[in-house]
Order: C-alpha cells, then structure tokens, then sequence
C-alpha cells in the first residue's frame, strides 16, 4: 500500500455556513475553495479549510433524503472521510478490496485541461467513516479541479495556532477493538504501536493505536470496557449513533499560546483537578515548564522515552456532546500519554456528569 499520510477530512454538518464560522473565528482555518451546485457540485455545498498543512473539508447536504443529510440525522455533525494520499490509487484500491475491504467508489479521474489530474477512489474503514484514496498528478494545494472554486482568502497568518493533524480518535463498539484492529493490519498495511487499558472506579476502556510505518496515519481506537456504569466511551457511541471519531487532534508549536488564543476566542477546554499538578513532577522529573502555567491552562504532560508530550482537551459543543478537539505540542515525544489517559477519562466523566445534571 502507498497511502501512508492523510490527505484531508470531511466533515458532514447539518450547516456548513456555521460550521465553517465555528473553524474560521474559534480554531482559525481560513476559508481556501468552495463549491456548490453554482461551480458544477451537485446535491450539496462544501467549504474547504486549512491551517498548516491541515485540510478539512466541510460539506452539507441540499438534498433532505441524500446520503450527506442521511449521515447527520444518525449522527449529527461528524468526520465521514479520513482522506489518505496514495501513489497508485488504482493499485492501492484493488489491493485494498482484495484484502477484504467494502468498495464505496470505484476509482475514477478528472482532469482541468492544464496538465492537473486527479484519482480518487474510496474502501469501508469503520462504521460510517470511510476512505477516499487520493491520487494528485500536479501541487499538492491542487484540490479538486472540477466543482470547486478557489477564494481569495489571502496569505496565512505569520503565526497559525496548528501546523498539522496529530491523530483521530475513534471510538468502536464494546468487543469490536481487536477486529478493526485487524482490519487495518491486514488491509492498509498499519501496525499497532501503543495499547493502553484504563480501569476507573465507574467504568474503562480499551485501546490500541493504529499507524502506518511513516506515522504520519495514526488512529488510536477505543472501546468501552465493562464497569458500573456505561462510561463515557459507550456513551459517545449512544449519542453518536454508532462508531466514530470521537476527537480531532491538532499539532500546535506552542500549546499554552495556542490554548490561551483559543480560549479567547470562546473556546473552552476541559478542567483537570489541581492534584494532578501537585504530583507532576514527583511522576515525571524535572521537566524545565511553568507547572503554575500548566495548571491555569489546563495542560497535561507526559514523558516518555524520545521526550515531553503536552496535551489540552476541549469540551464538545456539539448538539450531541460528542465530537471535540485536542491540542498537542510534542518535544520529540512519540506517545499518546499513556500516563494521562486515566486523567483525561475521569474529566470526561465529570463534564458528561455536569452535561446532563
């Protein structure tokens, strides 16, 4: 297989305008194309979006019984398509289906007329997400080169808060784990490189980290263990309607910067309990930060054995309490910090508590 780095994401949502004001004025992509039936893309209207070399593509349904606003009654405003790059699309899609994966479109190629040629196909990964396999013959910024109209957004910031996409997490239903996992061993190639269990005192889960060998695809997934009470794994899967991408995490250079700009802007981020921060160091060493900058921001750190993790989680705003955001600044750290994971689970935990209370 060639598709060893992610090309874009799609987003159904139920308005793309306010979607797409929500990414622009809160988390700071800026608009760079658009189409919709006036630029030849029938049955819905799409915005693309990009921060560093992060692409989203938002798109809404026009048609009320068409698969786009099929997807958002069953889930509401969510990740459909984690785009991958390919060599070969031709290849990588008969190898893909070969090895067992479900074919959603078969490949095909449009051309501009100035020397741009695009193929693209598309194989089942989980639930209702899938995979459009991309092929590009020109720039890497050369999207779509039919049905889509470049804006005059301007340059990129001098400063952006993201510089690219970390991973997706995905949440799967209770004893699914292993064969998803399997699924994309033996289909797209990719290796299982982390493997947590966490155990709380109301519920759990279980997790493996999916990634191909240049790990720049990296998808950690999750399953609900059994406890007391569903536990907010299963509870995403209640109120999403089945398995999905429970959070998008964003590379940033600087998360206390990043943080503090977005948090401005209106976005909130989950609290974590000062006992965390009493004990960081004793946990982790001497770590050359602001613990009390840590603490405001609420900031968690792991270190493992290439260097330090930082990590910030949002809360939802979506409708259905579902889908968030994750900030991520890596000093040469390669984990997904293991050592957080109880933490993050329990704030989880208290913000659906507080949610529904």
């Amino acid at each position: 297989m060639t598709f060893e780095e992610i090309d874009h994401i799609e987003l159904y949502v139920e308005d793309v305008g306010q979607a797409a004001r929500f990414f622009t004025s809160c988390l700071g992509f800026r608009a760079v194309a658009e189409g919709g039936p006036e630029t030849g893309l029938e049955g819905r209207s799409s915005q693309l979006l990009q921060q560093g070399s992060l692409r989203m593509l938002l798109t809404q349904g026009l048609d009320p019984q068409g698969p786009v606003a099929g997807y958002v009654q069953r889930h509401g405003d969510g990740v459909r398509d984690i785009a991958l790059r390919s060599r070969d699309v031709v290849a990588d899609f008969e190898l893909a289906v070969r090895r067992g994966a479900r074919p959603v479109e078969e490949p095909g190629v449009v051309e501009d007329g100035h020397g741009r040629r695009l193929v693209r196909a598309a194989v089942a990964g989980m639930g209702d997400v899938v995979h459009s396999l991309i092929q590009r013959d020109g720039p890497r910024d050369f999207f779509v080169p039919r049905g889509f109209r470049a804006l005059e957004s301007g340059a990129a910031p001098t400063r952006e808060l993201v510089s690219s996409l970390d991973h997706l997490a995905i949440c799967l239903a209770p004893g699914t784990l292993d064969e998803t996992v399997r699924f994309y061993q033996e289909v797209f190639g990719y290796r299982v490189t982390h493997e947590e269990n966490v155990r709380t005192r109301k519920s759990g889960m279980n997790s493996k980290v999916v990634q191909s060998a240049s790990g720049r695809v990296c998808l950690p997934m999750q399953e609900p263990a059994t406890g007391e009470s569903p536990g907010q794994i299963a509870e995403f899967l209640a109120a999403h309607g089945g398995p999905g991408v429970q959070h998008v995490a964003m590379l940033t250079p600087d998360i206390a910067s990043s943080v503090r700009a977005l948090s401005q802007r209106g976005l909130d981020f989950l609290e974590i309990p000062s006992t965390y921060y009493e004990v960081l160091e004793s946990r982790l060493g001497q770590l050359g930060l602001d613990v009390g900058v840590l603490r405001e921001l609420g900031v968690l750190v792991d270190r493992d054995e290439w260097g330090l993790l930082m990590q910030a989680f949002t809360r939802s705003r979506h409708s259905r309490g579902t889908l968030f955001f994750e900030m991520v600044e890596r000093k040469d750290a390669r984990g997904f910090g293991g050592a957080n994971i109880r933490a993050l689970f329990e704030a989880v935990e208290r913000e659906h508590a507080r949610r529904v209370a």
